[in-house]
């Protein structure tokens, strides 16, 4: 077979892959598709002992790249600081700046106070004072957003479930963001409804400022064309309709039963196997989450004894094949058993989990087939605690099509160095568990064997429509050596 239909394949699959939330949400705010709706913003940052001066500089830095992505202003967002420790100190008023640079410049100048964590005391400041009238609060309306967002990083010293309650009674939405042994239970009193939309945690300081595109998102309207924002599922084209979309495909490609995908090759047969990282970090609530976007994923394989067979493999200190390749052939199965999936816990040795894939799992003896196309989503949401570069390049080496999705404190580099080439469509990162389901939504396991029928197909229907091209040129030729022979005879 020529050599050059696989790699006009991959230039169209190049030309169809999806840009990154980044760049989406940036498009769109330039385009002004997506504009910050009025709101008073009221950050109450804790700066008690536990935040370290370095810390807290994270904290301002995350502070500054939520109000990078605002429309600043006396009729769109007005944004308030409340520091607090063992006292309370009013840093910005909503009334206080007018344009972000200011704003910004303000944030940047914020000292710690360094002593207690009175949290409680911090959100009836906010409701008394910040949020007043005589602060530059707006009078109670359904076209502006009363918000609050919460930062702190232990256990307060007073109590905060009545405030935060009388808070949110009174019209404020409360964000509650954790860093490193806050109390869980303080959060979830704080933060209103529903909770896995307003509490967030993080390990450290030092990655905070990930949960930045989350309040971009939440700070921004709606707007009706959703294909231009790129909140959508598609994988190839988005076509807007009245508030909604529908998805199509490029020429030479077919729209899946999913209404979503799109496959040049329908036919291909395909071993995956999901590497998952079941550390401690992970924390047992999170790791249901990463069970459920498995089966997100498995939803969308086309799983049967001759299609998509899939292995599942999980690892901390140690590795554990949950199940190998081909034992279940049929999605209900699968998913079952990846329900079953005990959580290990542990440290996270991520270079062993990968040298296990590629020597045990990827192996005939243990149910992997001679000549079909191997994919590996391996996901982590921490630093390894091995080496993981020979292994990662041993597997590509071997023809492995490697996917690396992290969460949380996962390492950009790290994750690069797993994923096969291009990155940009084989590395995903988010900063929170709950939003893995919108990473499920873009990663496309979409290859072809290179024996594809469907490629021979393609073949049979370019060559066809060569031969009539040239069987037409050949037509018109004719008519006009005639044309020539009849100006000749002419004139002798």
């Amino acid at each position: 077979m020529t050599p050059t239909v696989p790699l006009f394949l991959l230039l169209l699959g190049l030309i169809g892959a999806q840009a990154t939330f980044d760049q989406r949400m940036a498009a769109a705010m330039a385009a002004g598709l997506c504009k910050t709706r009025p709101t008073d913003l009221v950050f109450i940052i804790d700066s008690s002992r536990s935040v370290r001066p370095s810390e807290f500089e994270q904290v301002k830095v995350f502070l500054t790249n939520v109000i990078d992505g605002l429309s600043v202003g006396p009729n769109a967002t007005r944004v308030g600081v409340v520091n607090y420790a063992s006292r309370v100190k009013n840093e910005v008023s909503l009334k206080t700046h007018r344009s972000k640079a200011g704003l910004v410049k303000h944030v940047s100048k914020i000292e710690p106070l360094s002593t207690g964590t009175m949290t409680g005391l911090a959100i009836q400041f906010a409701l008394n004072v910040a949020f007043s009238e005589g602060e530059g609060g707006r009078a109670k309306s359904p076209d502006v957003s009363k918000v609050a967002i919460i930062v702190t990083d232990g256990r307060p010293q007073d109590n905060v479930k009545e405030v935060a309650q009388r808070a949110r009674e009174a019209g404020i939405e409360i964000f509650a963001i954790g860093v490193g042994r806050v109390d869980m239970t303080t959060l979830r009193q704080m933060a209103s409804e529903p909770l896995d939309d307003h509490v967030d945690y993080v390990e450290s300081y030092s990655v905070i400022e990930k949960l930045t595109k989350k309040f971009q998102e939440a700070f921004c309207e709606t707007v009706s064309d959703l294909c231009a924002t790129g909140d959508h599922d598609c994988q190839q084209v988005c076509i807007s309709t009245p508030g909604s979309y529908k998805c199509a495909c490029k020429d030479g490609f077919t729209l899946m039963d999913d209404g979503r995908t799109c496959s040049a090759c329908s036919n291909a047969a395909i071993d995956t196997v999901f590497v998952i990282d079941g550390s401690k970090s992970v924390r047992p609530e999170n790791f249901e989450l990463v069970k459920k976007w498995i089966n997100q994923i498995i939803d969308k394989l086309d799983v049967s004894d001759s299609k998509t067979h899939v292995g599942l493999v999980q690892y901390s200190s140690t590795v554990k094949t949950e199940f190998p390749l081909g034992r279940y052939n049929n999605k209900k199965d699968l998913k079952d058993a990846v329900k079953k999936m005990d959580y290990m816990e542990r440290g996270t040795m991520t270079g062993m989990a990968l040298r296990h894939m590629v020597d045990s799992v990827f192996n005939i003896a243990q149910g992997a087939r001679p000549g079909v196309q191997k994919v590996a989503i391996v996901f982590t949401d921490g630093r390894s605690q091995d080496y993981i570069g020979d292994a990662a390049k041993k597997a590509k080496d071997l023809g492995l099509k490697m996917y690396a999705v992290g969460v949380g404190n996962a390492l950009e580099s790290e994750l690069k160095q797993i994923a096969s080439e291009p990155i940009a469509e084989h590395y995903f990162y988010t900063a929170d568990f709950k939003a893995m389901s919108q990473i499920a939504k873009k990663l496309q396991i979409n290859v072809c064997n290179d024996e594809d029928p469907c490629e021979c197909d393609t073949l049979v229907k370019f060559q066809k429509k060569v031969e009539t091209a040239l069987q037409a040129l050949n037509k018109k030729l004719e008519s006009m050596s005639k044309r020539i022979a009849l100006l000749e005879n002419k004139i002798v």
